[in-house]
């Protein structure tokens, strides 16, 4: 069931191929991904900072229960019915790290949508190196692999699965299409903490082509799959699909700033501000102190005060750039036919994998996975001949 023998981050997972079903200019602008149905926990994490093992009962039934079980299983078939080459899997297992929040550890208990990347038990069990390996390892490898296969991208699929039952028993969808980022409702827009202000709140109001997520949930209806819009919860700032809309609007900001100021192109202080916008994963710690000067009001340290100084000049600008004509480029990108849909796609783990009474995996359900996949290919394939 756990795996600990190496593998790399982020894995592409091949299909068999068949003649090509995507219109010709989407052949290479569709990708699905799954991120939590990894199964590897390598052994250097099965240990705590003193080296002492970490005990199986205290991560096991948390393995099981964190797991997206069929989520491949949901990818696959969905790669073959659009005659994709494959699909990506993230393959190390969410309950060690979670490639869906932002990095860090999870102090003490936290809400689904508050936790970071370490979550519990590992986060109280594995040593500071530890952390810091499993971070430069795995999130940072992950992150760059995803990197290049994002870019260009006009649909990204995240395949979940979810349990069948709420924690109160009532029965959930049997497919929620999640679209929606939680900042955006529980915060009156996406919390400056996770992303720079300059990322307008509006934007996470969606983060796929409604149309795109309607004509999918209007196909499987028809189906007799009940279908859910954002629920039981919301997309967290944390998330792959957040996170990449947020660096695609700021990479479609900078080239179009940049071909109006073509002279900053070999500014540095101009460097610095793209690289800090674009840091949607929090890991650069010259974009951390950026960010401490510009929003918290930090000292620069005295060797670099106008370094720092021409960086606020800098990102000042491209504000003003932003917010002139009201905003104009934002309801440019907001409403843009080439914005990419990045869209969470939640299917009951029930309807795709086959559980014993204590709510252990036993099979999958390819009959299950195969029927939700036909109709989200089908809704796909009308969305981008017609609905566009």
């Amino acid at each position: 069931m756990i795996h600990t023998e190496p593998r790399a981050p982020l894995e592409f997972c091949p299909v068999a191929t068949g003649p090509a079903v995507l219109p010709e200019e989407y052949q290479n602008r569709v990708l699905i991904d799954v991120v939590h149905d990894g199964n590897v926990i390598p052994e250097e994490f099965l240990v705590d900072g003193e080296g002492r093992a970490i005990p199986q009962e205290e991560y096991l039934p948390r393995f099981i229960e964190e797991r997206d079980w069929g989520a491949k299983l949901v990818a696959k078939q969905l790669a073959l019915k659009l005659g994709l080459e494959g699909y990506y899997s993230v393959s190390i297992a969410r309950v060690l790290m979670d490639f869906g929040r932002f990095p860090g550890i999870t102090q003490g208990v936290a809400g689904h949508l508050r936790r970071s990347a370490i979550n519990q038990p590992f986060a109280g069990h594995l040593g500071h190196e530890q952390r810091r390996d499993l971070l430069e390892t795995w999130y940072d490898g992950i992150s760059s692999a995803f990197d290049g296969r994002v870019r260009g991208r006009l649909v990204k699929l995240a395949i979940h699965t979810y349990d069948p039952t709420n924690n109160n028993g009532t029965p959930r969808p049997k497919v929620s299409l999640i679209s929606r980022v939680a900042g955006f409702d529980h915060d009156s827009g996406v919390t400056h903490t996770a992303f720079d202000p300059l990322y307008p709140h509006i934007l996470g109001e969606f983060t796929a082509h409604r149309v795109l997520r309607n004509r999918i949930g209007l196909t499987l209806e028809r189906m007799g799959l009940g279908v859910g819009y954002d629920y039981p919860y919301l997309l967290p700032e944390g998330s792959l699909e957040v996170r990449a809309q947020v660096w695609t609007f700021f990479d479609w900001v900078g080239r179009r700033f940049t071909q109006a100021h073509h002279e900053t192109l070999t500014e540095p202080a101009y460097h610095r501000v793209w690289e800090m916008l674009l840091d949607t994963n929090h890991r650069s710690m010259e974009s951390a102190a950026l960010r401490a000067y510009l929003h918290r009001y930090r000292r620069a340290p005295p060797s670099r005060a106008r370094e720092f100084r021409a960086a606020q000049d800098a990102y000042d600008h491209v504000r003003s750039f932003i917010e002139a004509d009201d905003g104009a480029i934002i309801e440019e990108f907001r409403f843009s036919p080439e914005r990419p849909s990045f869209l969470g796609v939640e299917v009951r783990k029930d309807l795709v994998c086959e559980f014993d009474d204590q709510g252990r995996p036993v099979g999958p359900n390819e009959e299950g996975a195969e029927l939700v996949a036909r109709g989200v290919a089908e809704a796909l394939l009308v969305y981008l001949r017609e609905d566009r």
